[in-house]
């Protein structure tokens, strides 16, 4: 496993991080079981960097994630969760409701403290200035009475975590689906200021939801027509070359220095070796190239995500 440091916190991340989400069923049904093995196997081969949050299947996650990392394994562990998302449509970024949610966080992962604690998914806000304001504060608060070491935010537009770093002292941000084969504009768009403000940028979603996967998008996926289209046509170039694009996808982002670590929800063992594969193997540069020119017409595109206008 390679680490690399996390902005200025002091912290030294495994470049594979294990994101919560499927753990929460978001991608369908998954045992305890199954999650606890792939976990116990993530940590094994070197991974310390879990993200969860309150969201991922209301609390299942962190639930799940409690109980797999009982009995000393919490200690080894870089552990973060998310806050004031609650349900699809359901969001409570007021100090109160972050509060209850950070409580109900703390309760389901057995634990005193996390690592980092982000404000989950700020574009559903409807007002970004209490975001940049209130929420903030709120975040500072929990940090001062020790709930958590570090705190940041997440979202998916740019353009606002861009001004969440302007705005805010924030440690950790995590960006999704906007350092992939297909979109890479959180180099341009996001990293430049973040590195100024020594803010770390984690890159979540590299198989971009789930479109760079042989299994492809859940229904729910928001990407339009095209985009699906592209993706789907470099999955099956990559599976005719006998290859899984997933690996591709993850040594791409595995090879970018810059993003101390790429974070993929992974829940069974099977999905999590195809990604420690990435790690161990040479990055086909022909297939690459092969696959870049395949999405070059949805290069950088993305899709509309919360109330946030660009």
């Amino acid at each position: 496993m390679r680490y690399r440091p996390l902005g200025r916190t002091g912290l030294e991340v495994s470049v594979l991080g294990q994101g919560g989400a499927a753990i929460g069923q978001q991608y369908g049904p998954v045992a305890f079981e199954e999650a606890r093995d792939c976990v116990w196997a993530a940590l094994d081969a070197g991974v310390n960097f879990i993200d969860t949050s309150a969201y991922y299947g209301k609390g299942l996650s962190e639930e799940y994630l409690g109980r797999i990392l009982e009995g000393g394994l919490r200690q080894r562990v870089i552990l973060c969760t998310k806050a004031g998302r609650l349900d699809r449509d359901v969001f409570d970024f007021s100090p109160a409701g972050l509060r209850r949610c950070v409580e109900g966080s703390l309760r389901r992962l057995r634990t005193e403290a996390v690592d980092i604690l982000l404000a989950h998914d700020i574009e559903f806000a409807d007002n970004y200035e209490a975001i940049f304001t209130q929420t903030y504060e709120t975040l500072q608060q929990l940090r001062q009475e020790g709930k958590t070491r570090f705190i940041g935010m997440s979202a998916y537009p740019l353009g606002l975590l861009r001004q969440a770093v302007e705005r805010c002292q924030l440690d950790v941000i995590i960006s999704y689906a906007h350092y992939t084969l297909q979109n890479t504009r959180l180099l341009a768009e996001l990293l430049p200021v973040a590195e100024a403000r020594g803010t770390a940028v984690i890159n979540a979603s590299p198989l971009a939801l789930g479109l760079l996967t042989e299994q492809g998008p859940p229904p729910w996926h928001p990407a339009g027509p095209e985009i699906r289209a592209a993706c789907q046509a470099a999955v099956e170039h990559c599976r005719r070359r006998g290859q899984n694009i997933a690996v591709l996808a993850m040594q791409f982002c595995y090879a970018q220095e810059r993003i101390p670590c790429t974070l993929t929800g992974t829940a069974r063992r099977s999905e999590l070796l195809v990604n420690l594969q990435a790690l161990d193997q040479p990055l086909d540069s022909q297939l690459l190239a092969e696959v870049q020119g395949i999405l070059a017409p949805v290069r950088d595109q993305s899709w509309p995500s919360g109330n946030w206008k660009d």
